[in-house]
């Protein structure tokens, strides 16, 4: 990929991963503007059709970009120990999980995590209702795509329009979503036997702060 790109494009995907790895999310035109420093959101704009052009980023048909191409400085050796895992955003209710308008990038994540052939994708966590679990606002967590959980699970719900990871408890008849929660405000959701789980968490990756 370093043949392809000029230097200031190799910079504009260093600040879109990093603003990925701590949003959840692609930048828009006018933060990648402000990320690099442009006096116009036009200089962004160009960087962003180039990126496109060279099929780096994907235009999604809301008008938002995908980072398709992760990977930067990474030799052949380190490819071969990773899988590419989506990062998804919003998750609208309704839509399959994995739909190409939720995913955000494609990121790159060892095979010793996200063990193959099994398939996973990465959320990012909002908000403290887990965080005795060690899961943080703005953490990133790997979940593996399955659609049943045990007792005692860390699972991904889809509840009012949002994705959600609370801890699972079976009862004889419901089930129960319980946060794991220092902020004693965060309440358990109580559903039926027949509800669906989105996936299980399997891993944390902390927020990284720049």
């Amino acid at each position: 990929m370093q043949n392809q790109v000029s230097n200031k494009e190799l910079a504009a995907i260093r600040v879109m991963r990093d603003f990925l790895m701590n949003n959840g999310r692609m930048p828009s035109v006018r933060e990648l503007m402000k990320e690099m420093d442009y006096k116009s959101p036009r200089s962004a704009s160009v960087i962003f059709q180039g990126l496109i052009d060279k099929n780096i980023l994907n235009k999604k048909e809301d008008g938002s970009v995908q980072l398709i191409q992760y990977e930067i400085e990474e030799n052949e050796a380190a490819r071969e120990q990773t899988v590419k895992i989506p990062l998804l955003g919003t998750i609208a209710c309704g839509l399959p999980i994995l739909a190409e308008e939720n995913i955000e990038a494609m990121i790159a994540v060892s095979t010793k995590l996200a063990k193959l052939p099994d398939k996973y994708y990465l959320l990012q966590a909002s908000g403290d209702s887990m965080n005795e679990k060690g899961i943080n606002d703005g953490d990133l967590v790997l979940v593996k795509q399955q659609s049943s959980a045990n007792n005692g699970d860390i699972v991904v719900a889809l509840i009012d329009d949002e994705a959600t990871i609370k801890e699972l408890k079976i009862n004889n008849d419901n089930v129960v979503l319980m946060p794991r929660s220092s902020n004693k405000t965060h309440t358990p959701i109580i559903l039926s036997r027949d509800f669906i789980v989105q996936g299980v968490v399997v891993s944390t990756i902390p927020k990284i702060d720049y």
